[in-house]
């Protein structure tokens, strides 16, 4: 096992930052170091009070929440360090902007986004705006930015979320990113290790498999991760993802049937992470509740394996009581040995010394002051998002000279709007979108007809034959012609954990809203999540592709659309899904 050393590089601690490591090491109890390990998420929605008493009784290392107003957040952050006697770190999911740190904050872009923009400067934004605003409530520490690549364009799960399917422009992305988190008093997290982007499947309902080979895995996620490496990253989140190639390569008598997911094989952590791409900050699991994770071993096994093979924190209890015992029970049946306890210690508080959270204990600035929660939306950074939706938003194709439409040439609109059916529509906030949709449309001088689906005549008055037949007939096509003047359609599919790949999927079958009018008025498909809907979507001539669904997105397509701006963002052939009906 390499040892840490944090004189280097990324912690670079002064003699008192590590005497201050090394006392608090030798002051803790077997039950505080165990503790130190976790990082909690806070479930509940009592402003922090029950999760405050957990904090005193397991005296985790680490916590997540799940969200809420700036204010809110704010004072549950609070709670938590006042319960905890070592600082905690304080983990949010920014991969986008401020609004994954609190309710208020700004969404920027997707990784996607940034990605599609010829320069780094709105991955530094995100980076910046990310850190800025989860200072301002109290956070220190960001799961951001993803390094995966997107190499297979049927993976839904990194779609939107990773730079690109080229290694050099994700590097240099990644980094710009964190430049700009670091710009406040943060610690940048990567994820995930060894990679995803390769398979199209989901780590959260099974077990991952990186099966690049190991010159392949070297030449793409290997090159990532050294150069972010070598920049100075302090930590990084291990995927529930295998890596055959080099579990193979460093334990040869391995079976098919012994391979791990790299958050519990020390060949990938120790063996490949911390010797060949030599990595000396912190590794933490990703979230252990992910079917990655649990279908590879017993929990009793899992919990204190995961520390065992490498990494130093475990994220989330399942069950508090039982995930802490399971841990504690692994370090005394000697799972977890006293020298590997010891160093996973050592990175954790190695960690917190690296930003100061020990000194700013001492100062009473642990929290910072209430009134930095005014920089949450400020005006600085929602010109930021009007700039990256402005710069990013891409013509993938107009094979037919459907752009532009405006409201002199093509005044009568159709409009579709195609999105997950309930509950994800109300868990993605997109019941809100189609409305504004309808508003920006109608601002720039459109009529607009909102087409109603099945989804939403159900959502009106319950599930009835009508209501199918409805969906599902069509009028005549020379009137639906003589009524209006050409179609837009609006893509918004997402998914979380239901299946292994997000496609477009119609309200009904048959439904009324599937793109039989293609050849009848002109069409232009615009997608606001996903980047491959061409695979679902071939039929469309004038494809673009927003990444977003923020109203500065929305508002910015439609200036495209009509012509009063150009189409800055670039495209990389993923778009096409590999098909040459694709490109017509």
């Amino acid at each position: 096992m390499k040892k840490v050393d944090l004189k280097a590089k990324p912690f670079y601690l002064s003699d008192e930052e590590i005497k201050w490591v090394e006392e608090t090491i030798n002051n803790m109890t077997i039950e505080e170091k165990i503790g130190q390990l976790f990082v909690i998420m806070d479930k509940a929605s009592d402003g922090g009070k029950t999760t405050a008493e957990l904090i005193k009784k397991y005296k985790p290392g680490a916590a997540r929440y799940m969200g809420g107003k700036a204010p809110d957040v704010y004072e549950q952050i609070k709670k938590y360090q006042e319960a905890s006697k070592i600082p905690m770190l304080v983990a949010c999911n920014c991969e986008s902007g401020g609004d994954g740190a609190a309710g208020g904050g700004t969404y920027i872009a997707t990784q996607a986004a940034a990605g599609a923009v010829v320069d780094d400067k709105v991955a530094y934004n995100v980076g910046y705006v990310s850190g800025r605003e989860s200072e301002a409530i109290g956070c220190n520490w960001a799961f951001g930015p993803v390094s995966d690549i997107f190499l297979n364009w049927r993976n839904t799960i990194v779609n939107t979320r990773c730079y690109s399917d080229d290694p050099d422009r994700v590097l240099e992305y990644c980094k710009a990113y964190i430049k700009g988190l670091e710009e406040s008093k943060m610690i940048a997290c990567t994820k995930h290790f060894p990679g995803d982007g390769v398979e199209e499947r989901d780590q959260h309902l099974l077990m991952g498999i990186n099966d690049l080979s190991c010159e392949e895995w070297d030449k793409t996620f290997g090159k990532v991760y050294k150069g972010l490496i070598d920049s100075g990253l302090k930590s990084m989140m291990v995927g529930h993802i295998a890596l055959p190639a080099y579990s193979r390569k460093y334990n040869p008598e391995i079976t098919n049937k012994e391979i791990l997911p790299a958050t519990l094989a020390p060949e990938l952590l120790q063996n490949l992470l911390r010797e060949k791409l030599g990595f000396n900050g912190l590794l933490v699991t990703d979230a252990s509740h992910m079917l990655g994770m649990t279908s590879a071993m017993p929990r009793h096994k899992q919990v204190p394996t995961a520390i065992a093979a490498g990494c130093d924190m475990f994220l989330f209890f399942h069950h508090a009581e039982e995930d802490f015992k399971y841990m504690m029970d692994g370090y005394k049946e000697g799972i977890i040995t006293e020298e590997r306890l010891e160093d996973a210690l050592r990175r954790i508080l190695g960690l917190k010394a690296s930003i100061g959270l020990h000194k700013a204990v001492e100062e009473g600035t642990l929290m910072p002051s209430k009134d930095g929660l005014s920089i949450l939306g400020c005006e600085e950074h929602k010109e930021l998002a009007v700039d990256a939706a402005k710069r990013s938003i891409t013509l993938v194709k107009d094979t037919e000279n459907n752009l532009p439409l405006n409201p002199k040439t093509h005044k009568r609109l159709k409009v579709y709007y195609v999105t997950n059916p309930q509950p994800l529509d109300v868990i993605f906030g997109n019941t809100s979108v189609k409305d504004a949709i309808k508003e920006e449309l109608e601002a720039a001088g459109f009529e607009v007809d909102m087409h109603e689906n099945y989804h939403d005549l159900v959502a009106k008055s319950g599930n009835s034959f009508e209501n199918m037949m409805k969906s599902t007939f069509s009028e005549s096509v020379e009137k639906f012609k003589e009524k209006y003047d050409a179609i837009i359609m609006f893509v918004n599919m997402k998914g979380y954990c239901q299946e292994n790949v997000v496609r477009v999927q119609w309200s009904i079958g048959h439904g009324s809203e599937t793109p039989w009018y293609v050849r009848e008025l002109p069409t232009v498909c615009v997608s606001l999540s996903q980047t491959t809907n061409l695979f679902d979507l071939p039929m469309m001539k004038t494809f673009i592709n927003a990444y977003g669904s923020t109203r500065p997105v929305i508002k910015e397509t439609i200036k495209k659309i009509t012509g009063e701006e150009k189409f800055e963002g670039e495209y990389n052939e993923t778009v096409f899904c590999g098909r040459w009906e694709t490109r017509l």
